[in-house]
Parts: structure tokens; sequence; C-alpha cells
């Protein structure tokens, strides 16, 4: 059977391969594209062609060219950058400072948020590409993100919030020569839509009413006006700061948390049961049904553990609210799993990189991670029935949760 015929284009890459690698290839060409978008930005800028006479009364003009090495994808690749007499050309391909074309710090952010150090950073470049990635190229390439982390921890946000969620993570940070633990503070918020997003991080080594009235301050000064429920556990002052911020917001205990610290010293073979018992209380059909099923658990486990009914009565006020609705409503109020989930995608990447050096690096670290993730989670739908818990709210809020028919 008779081969058959090259077309043009087969003969024209049979050239472009001859003596060359494909990589090797790729790279030259694009070197060659750059070069002539870079001569071809400079003639737009001076207004005459190379070769040609400049227009008259000016004094400008090209003064040859300073090579550059560029970080692509696929390694370096060596770029003539052209330059005029009297230094007015500003390249716009290839900024001043560019040592990357678009892909490339994509590419290096990308594996640092996934939690890659730096050693494995350089090794994977090295190995991959043939470029050498330097400690203090991560560096500055993730440094590249402070600005807009900057921005989006003070972007404006939604004036009302149906939940939002409040959650802490500890971290280890260097300061002034000791590792110290803090805590990482993270808010997500559900809109009317159903849609969540992360409202903010804040990195504090101690909490109290105070800071959590700072907090509940600027997301009012971001635009938050009002908020149905606040959900969080374990958090100290947050109630009281709640009060204070956002006074007709119902705060809501998170039960598993609630649970497990409840549970965290009964023994091993009383667990499954204790558990069982106490979800009589928390799914109870109202308040007093609750509190009926309290007394009956502290009869059956007050003796053993009476530290565990004691708990639930205490704390009944900050725990019960999710009673009040429907077990719609319930199953988005009663834990802050939302958050948790996101939390764990976060440790994940911190525990790699141990004592991180500052502040500004555990935001940035964790900011980048977030970005990682946006595409998996943000802005998507509950899996709860939305629809239904719009038409809930709106029947038992009336105006504070307004919904168009």
């Amino acid at each position: 059977m008779p081969r058959p015929k090259k077309t043009k284009e087969d003969e024209l890459v049979d050239l472009l391969l001859k003596d060359q690698e494909p990589m090797e290839l790729l790279n030259s060409l694009t070197a060659k594209v750059m070069n002539r978008a870079l001569d071809a930005e400079l003639t737009e800028h001076l207004d005459y062609e190379p070769g040609a006479e400049p227009p008259d009364g000016q004094s400008n003009r090209r003064n040859g060219h300073r090579t550059k090495r560029v970080r692509t994808s696929r390694g370096e690749v060596p770029v003539k950058v052209p330059r005029d007499r009297d230094g007015s050309y500003e390249p716009k391909l290839l900024r001043k400072y560019q040592r990357a074309i678009p892909g490339f710090d994509e590419k290096l952010l990308g594996l640092y948020a996934r939690g890659m150090s730096t050693r494995d950073i350089h090794a994977f470049f090295q190995e991959e590409y043939g470029v050498s990635v330097s400690a203090d190229l991560v560096s500055r390439v993730t440094d590249s993100v402070v600005d807009e982390l900057k921005a989006w921890q003070q972007r404006p946000l939604q004036s009302l919030y149906a939940i939002i969620y409040i959650d802490a993570l500890v971290v280890k940070v260097r300061d002034e020569g000791t590792v110290t633990n803090k805590s990482l503070y993270m808010a997500i918020g559900v809109d009317q839509d159903g849609e969540r997003e992360v409202l903010g991080l804040w990195l504090q080594r101690t909490e109290g009413a105070k800071f959590w009235l700072t907090v509940l301050t600027e997301l009012k000064h971001r635009g938050v006006e009002d908020v149905l429920f606040l959900c969080a556990d374990g958090l100290t002052g947050l109630p009281d700061a709640v009060e204070a911020a956002f006074p007709m917001a119902t705060f809501q205990t998170c039960v598993v948390h609630l649970i497990r610290a409840s549970t965290r010293l009964v023994a091993w073979r009383d667990k499954k049961a204790v558990c069982r018992d106490l979800k009589a209380i928390y799914t109870a059909a109202t308040d007093k049904a609750a509190m009926c099923a309290l007394d009956a658990f502290e009869e059956a486990w007050g003796a053993s553990y009476p530290m565990v009914g004691e708990a639930w009565r205490r704390r009944f006020d900050e725990w019960s609210p999710f009673l009040a609705f429907s077990p719609s409503i319930r199953r988005a109020l009663y834990t802050t799993n939302l958050i948790e989930a996101t939390n764990r995608q976060v440790r994940k990447v911190l525990k790699t990189k141990g004592a991180l050096p500052s502040d500004d690096a555990v935001l940035k670290l964790v900011y980048l991670v977030l970005r990682s993730q946006a595409g998996k989670w943000d802005k998507q739908r509950r899996t709860y029935d939305w629809t239904r818990i719009r038409v809930e709210l709106n029947i038992h809020f009336n105006d504070r949760f307004p919904i168009d028919l």
C-alpha cells in the first residue's frame, strides 16, 4: 500500500524537527515569537520600521538588544529585549522585572499550595523542565500574591448572610526566635442563594469578646448588615460579641463539637450507648421535649458521667435554637462540618511546612490553599434542599430574609 503523500504542513514539521529535539524546537519557537513581538512593540513605540528612517524631528532611535532569560513551563529560553536610546520604551509582553511568562508562576504557586516544600519544588522543576528554582525565587513568587490577599481581605461583602460559620485551627509560628502556637480563625458565609464563600482570615494568640467584636465589626464595615445564624463552638467571648454586633442574630453552638467535648472522658465501652442516648436530646421535636430527654439521660447516666448532662444543661441556650426549625434547616445549623472540611485541606498543607516564619507567611499560605480549592467548592450549592430552606426562613424571619417569587 503506497504511503500517503506528505502535505506542506508535514514537510514544514519535518524541516523544523530536523536536528532538533521537540522540546528544543518549542523553546526555540517561543523565543523567536517573543523576540518578534517585542520588536513589533518597539516599532509601534518609535513609529518606524527597522532599517527605515525615523519620523522628522524624532531623536529617539533603536539601541540594540539585551538578552534576558525567561522561565516557561518547558524550561528557560533566551529572549532579546530591544532597547531605545532615551529609555522610554517599556515592554508590555515582558515587563521590566518579569522573569517568567504566564503559566510558570501559577504552576509554582499551585505546587506550594499543595504543601510541597521548597526542596521538592526545586526538584520538580529541575527534573521536568531543567529550571533551577531557588528558595528565594519561591519566596518572591509567593510574595506576589500579598497584594491580592490584602484586597481579598478587604473586599466588600453581601449585606445579608443566612449563616456564618466560624472555626479555628492551631498553627505554629516563629516569634522572636521561639515557636509559638497561634489560632487561625476562618469565617465562611452562606448567602441567600445557599452559596458559600470564605469571608476572612484572622490570626490571633488569644481570643475573647474584645477580639471577636473587632472581627464582627470588620465584617460590618465591609457591608454585612444582618446575619440570621452564626454557628461556632468553644470560642471564648464570641456569643457576647455576636449579641453586641448583630443583636438580631441567633448564636448556634455546634452540636457535634458539644458531643465530642462532653464525651471526651466517657469510657470507650460506654461511649456508643452514651452518644445514642444523647441523640434523643438534640433530635427532639421541641426544646421542651429536649429538656425531658436530657432529664431522662441524666437519670440513666448521671451517676457514672455527671459532667455530660451538666455540660448539655449549662449550654442549653447555645445549642438548642435550631430545635425551632424543620429538619432541613437543622442539618445546616447543628454542625460546623462545612468549615471543618475546608480546615482539613488547610491542615494537610500546614503540617508539611512546620513552623512558619511569620503571621504574614501563614496568611499567605492559607490564602493560596483556599484559592487552589476555590474551583472545587467556592460558590457552590450546599447538598441540602436550599429551595425549601429559603421558603421556611422567609416565613420565620419575614422582611429580614426576603425572597423573589
